[in-house]
């Protein structure tokens, strides 16, 4: 095996401690405030051939201008399945490797989106807080709930790792499933519908997993939501930036859906004002994956992503837009 202590990894901002501590332990490990480009001194660009980083907890995002002042960076290992903070096909395109976290945090966030999905529809949080305040003896029983998870249809955007988790669980809630994708996918004998606007109408309950990208930004716009419909329930376990929540709110707050669970936001940790003031509304901050056995899987992957890497020139879980870069 290579001596990996003489390999800098560079961890700019905020990273699992579990992941930076085995980073030090394996690597020369150099920390660094939440930095861009501009900031990057000579040393390290005489240096650095790794990346740890975790831009949904605070690290830095590794744009194009991050990629190429790190001439001899080899790899940026992403704390998360979603990697929409690294710049993916760039990093492709220059022969550095990008890897993720998938598989260790599948089912735990599809047991979230289920929670999510019964605390909206049957309002758990809200009658908690009923009981808490004293209002159960001094009122009495929490009011019956508009909404029911029987006799739904679902529909899920996103039918990957976790969409297909979720989908398994609602099989076994007796619920009919559909699904929008780019494309169908191989195995999977949901219902396809092509367009996300054609699932919505088709479905009265959406749960989106979908990723963050060019082609899914504010996807769950106000045309989608009509088509939800007045007893439509939104979901969403996936990004934050896949909604127009200006639109959310707005459907929200004049009926034309009945409510939405969301553990996810453009902006992070910043949540609309407009959602935070909507009783229908479910908001959680962002807990997909936060359990302790979880995170911990997902740090060790990171740093078992870069000793792969660094000792036997291959990736464990290489994003599908570097699935082909080889070490240099």
């Amino acid at each position: 095996m290579a001596d990996l202590r003489d390999i800098s990894i560079l961890v700019p901002g905020q990273l699992h401690p579990r992941s930076v501590r085995r980073i030090g332990e394996a690597f020369n490990l150099v920390l660094a405030d939440n930095i861009d480009a501009s900031a990057i001194t000579d040393e390290m660009k005489a240096m650095v051939r790794g990346i740890a980083v975790s831009p949904a907890l605070g690290g830095a995002s590794v744009g194009p201008e991050f990629l190429q002042a790190l001439p001899e960076l080899e790899i940026v290992a992403n704390f998360g399945v979603g990697y929409d903070g690294v710049d993916a096909v760039n990093a492709g395109k220059l022969g550095i490797m990008v890897t993720n976290t998938p598989d260790v945090l599948t089912e735990e966030v599809a047991d979230t989106a289920l929670g999510l999905l019964l605390n909206t529809v049957r309002e758990f949080s809200r009658a908690e807080a009923y009981l808490r305040e004293g209002r159960w003896a001094k009122e009495g029983g929490y009011p019956l709930t508009k909404a029911s998870l029987r006799g739904r249809r679902v529909g899920i955007f996103g039918m990957g790792r976790i969409g297909q988790a979720i989908a398994r669980r609602l099989e076994a809630f007796g619920l009919p499933i559909a699904y929008h994708n780019r494309r169908p996918v191989e195995g999977v004998t949901y219902a396809f519908h092509p367009t996300l606007e054609g699932l919505a109408a088709a479905v009265d309950t959406l749960i989106s997993v979908a990723p963050g990208t060019p082609a899914t930004e504010k996807a769950v716009n106000s045309k989608v939501l009509k088509a939800l419909g007045p007893n439509g329930v939104f979901v969403n376990i996936g990004r934050g930036s896949t909604v127009d929540e200006d639109a959310l709110a707005a459907a929200l707050k004049n009926g034309t859906i009945l409510a939405a669970g969301l553990d996810v936001f453009s902006n992070e940790p910043h949540v609309p004002e407009a959602l935070l003031t909507l009783p229908n509304a479910t908001l959680l901050p962002h807990v997909g994956s936060a359990s302790i056995a979880t995170r911990d899987g997902m740090a060790d992957l990171v740093v078992d992503n870069l000793i792969e890497w660094f000792s036997k020139g291959r990736a464990l879980t290489p994003v599908p837009e570097t699935a082909k870069v080889g070490r240099r």
